[in-house]
């Protein structure tokens, strides 16, 4: 296993983490408790979970592993989360801390993150005196916690800025290696910063393993696109802690393979992967985002384009793309735009821009028919 120090603080954090977002809940909690247990026997030394992951289980979950775990309790680290809609006072805040150390069974929360900040008033309500984070400065005082860090889904230039305020010991990320073009900026700010960055869903949401086929271009050196994406993100310098959500030891052994075989990528191998990806990804946008600012309705094309990864991957049905669609706008990278796909003009700006030559137009209309299906399924108001 390899182990990293996180940002600037003196604590040496395994590269694979545990995301407490995958459990099987048909299992028991004991079995899927005992699931942390191996992995803690394999290395993994970080744990990170929320209120609410898997029908709300999740911390109760940790809490019968951290219990058994006890005696060794300096030697792992745990993350929970809460979000700022949620909890905006300071006293509100507090509660929330004190009930997840009884669901962890834990006397402190290492590191305690405001959670999925997807726009800046979403951050500013965190911000704002007598909120969340001055809730979470007055449990870091108790010990209740040790670190505050922050869960972003925003752009990688809207998270430097985030970060630039120094408010924060760390940040989590959606990086993989088919995104990481969009997220890159981020990462990279937060490490020069000297932060401690942990990087959630390395696979993509489970589409890079669940499309090996369509993605045998990704592996490398004889590895599976499964392996070459966990490498990716363990062997970066820049990113300290890889998430992956756990279901089975399986799992967990080709994480921790992965990771006893990665090797820390210079930037000339991360210019190289960026150019590998952008060649042969063909039909799939790889987030370049040339095509920013050349839209005079301020489309997120980029954004929208990434989206549109998931029909070309998946396979997925209208029906399909237009509930994912709905998500991605209440809770995904989508939730920041300043207009829809149906405002497109069709003035062919992005076109011209796009490196890979693709039908962006054609493609903003598809998700408009898929907008306005959203619409038309939900009931009126009146």
């Amino acid at each position: 296993m390899i182990y990293k120090q996180y940002g600037k603080t003196e604590l040496n954090v395994s590269a694979v983490g545990f995301g407490g977002m995958r459990f099987d809940t048909a299992r028991s909690q004991a079995e899927n408790a005992d699931l942390i247990h191996y992995a803690f026997d394999q290395g993994i030394t970080w744990f990170d979970t929320a209120p609410g992951y898997c029908s709300d289980q999740s911390e109760d979950i940790f809490g019968r592993a951290i219990k058994k775990l006890a005696p060794r309790r300096e030697d792992f680290f745990i993350s929970t989360k809460a979000m700022p809609a949620d909890f905006p006072t300071a006293v509100n805040t507090r509660a929330a801390v004190a009930k997840s150390l009884r669901r962890l069974q834990t006397d402190y929360i290492d590191f305690f993150y405001v959670w999925c900040i997807r726009s800046w008033p979403e951050y500013e309500l965190a911000m704002k005196p007598g909120g969340m984070y001055e809730g979470l400065l007055q449990c870091r005082e108790e010990g209740l916690i040790r670190h505050i860090a922050v869960s972003t889904h925003l752009r990688g230039e809207r998270v430097e800025q985030l970060l630039s305020k120094n408010e924060f010991e760390g940040v989590l990320l959606g990086v993989n290696l088919l995104n990481f073009l969009y997220r890159w900026k981020g990462v990279e700010a937060a490490a020069r910063m000297g932060l401690g960055v942990a990087a959630m869903n390395p696979l993509a949401g489970g589409i890079i393993p669940s499309h090996e086929k369509e993605l045998a271009f990704l592996g490398t050196e004889g590895q599976t696109p499964t392996e070459a994406a966990l490498r990716f993100c363990l062997s970066c310098p820049q990113i300290t802690v890889t998430l992956n959500g756990f279901t089975t030891k399986d799992h967990i052994d080709t994480a921790c393979r992965a990771a006893d075989r990665a090797k820390p990528l210079t930037n000339e191998e991360i210019t190289r992967i960026r150019s590998h990806v952008t060649e042969k990804m063909d039909r799939l946008c790889t987030g370049c985002q040339y095509c920013m600012d050349k839209c005079p309705r301020q489309i997120p094309i980029a954004s929208f384009m990434q989206f549109y990864n998931n029909k070309i991957l998946a396979g997925k049905s209208d029906q399909e793309m237009s509930k994912d669609l709905d998500f991605q706008k209440k809770w995904g990278f989508l939730v920041d735009r300043k207009a829809e796909a149906e405002d497109c003009i069709r003035c062919g700006r992005c076109e011209m821009a796009c490196t890979q030559h693709l039908d962006i137009i054609h493609r903003l209309e598809e998700i408009a028919d898929w907008e306005r299906a959203v619409k038309e399924s939900k009931p009126d108001p009146r």
